[in-house]
């Protein structure tokens, strides 16, 4: 699992301890996520299946897509679809991915880049894998989540932020036992490239086996911790949690994560993707690829996006721009350049 990482952190700036007079997060609840298909028929976890939305909030949805080893013409993505009212986030972990919408925003994401994208007031894309990694296949593995914008800010134009992964801040835990990448928000004043609607952390850390992370979290957020890959424990019961997990954490000024001291070959680390936001406290209204406030405006969501208002695909280059009929041919007799002769020649 590469994303982005160093050959030595102890290179690396390093987290001050967590203040032991912080109130440590307790776990309220972990969840399992089922798996299902997506788009063409990737293969996801459902990340936030199970867990109470008033738990979630600021967030919507999550998939885990693979982790996939795909065999040459196995690589799906997804077909051209809409969204409106909040903002997709893609992180690639392992593979490429590519992304087009309809604001003319895109471009190609690998190991530990970030595409985030503003739906807001209506927008069209799709996301697929490159032509050459359909033809030869390879592994992939990323997430994508759904951040829920508040009212004010569901009409908000669309927008597009290409994030590299050599932007993300790196940072090392006190004793250099985890890699903490800062993908947006801010953890002990050092930030994440993403700029946000919706006040929130995104943090993807790799915990090396016996090594225990402990990070100050903002008490207007909450916090969520999500295993990508490995064992180990959450919270200061040392709850167990493993790959596929969601531990959903309970109010306080900082959270704690364990890895456990064996991981399998295929796992070396405890991998966890670490969410935080401020509840936005709204009524939402969710069907399929809107997120709105009322069923009304979801409604208008698919009267818009029916009637082109939410964009348009972008035209196809070299493909005809006409119709074009072709009239069959009756069959015509070639001359056989073996004999130099007309087959007719009887």
């Amino acid at each position: 699992m590469p994303a982005i990482t160093v050959d030595d952190l102890t290179l690396l700036d390093r987290l001050p301890p967590v203040d032991p007079a912080l109130r440590q997060r307790r776990v309220r609840s972990v969840t399992v996520a089922p798996h299902g298909l997506e788009g063409e028929g990737f293969p996801v976890r459902r990340a936030f299946a199970g867990a109470d939305l008033t738990d979630l909030d600021p967030f919507i949805h999550m998939d885990q897509m693979g982790e996939v080893e795909y065999a040459p013409g196995e690589p799906k993505g997804t077909p051209w679809h809409p969204h409106r009212g909040f903002e997709t986030v893609t992180y690639m972990i392992d593979g490429i991915f590519e992304h087009q919408d309809s604001n003319g925003g895109g471009g190609v994401i690998t190991n530990g880049d970030t595409q985030w994208m503003t739906a807001g007031a209506g927008i069209l894309h799709i996301e697929r894998p490159p032509e050459h990694l359909v033809a030869s296949g390879g592994l992939f593995h990323g997430l994508q989540l759904w951040v829920n914008l508040p009212r004010t800010q569901k009409w908000a134009p669309p927008r597009y932020q290409d994030l590299r992964a050599r932007e993300v801040a790196l940072l090392a835990s006190p004793d250099a036992g985890a890699l903490v990448r800062v993908i947006a928000g801010e953890i002990a004043g050092h930030r994440g490239p993403g700029d946000t609607y919706t006040p929130m952390t995104m943090v993807h850390a790799t915990v090396s086996p016996g090594a225990r992370l402990e990070l100050p979290w903002r008490p207007d957020f909450n916090a969520l911790a999500y295993v990508l890959a490995g064992f180990g424990t959450v919270g200061v019961e040392r709850h167990p949690v493993a790959t596929g997990q969601l531990a959903v954490f309970g109010p306080g000024d900082a959270v704690r994560l364990e890895a456990a001291r064996t991981q399998e070959s295929r796992s070396p680390a405890l991998e966890v993707l670490l969410l935080g936001g401020r509840p936005i406290r709204e009524p939402v209204a969710w069907y399929g690829p809107f997120v709105m406030n009322t069923r009304d405006e979801l409604i208008q969501a698919f009267e818009d996006y029916q009637a082109g208002r939410l964009g348009t695909i972008p035209a196809a280059h070299h493909t005809p721009d006409h119709v074009v009929e072709s009239t069959p041919q009756p069959d015509r007799l070639q001359p056989d350049p073996e004999l130099g002769t007309s087959p007719d020649r009887e």
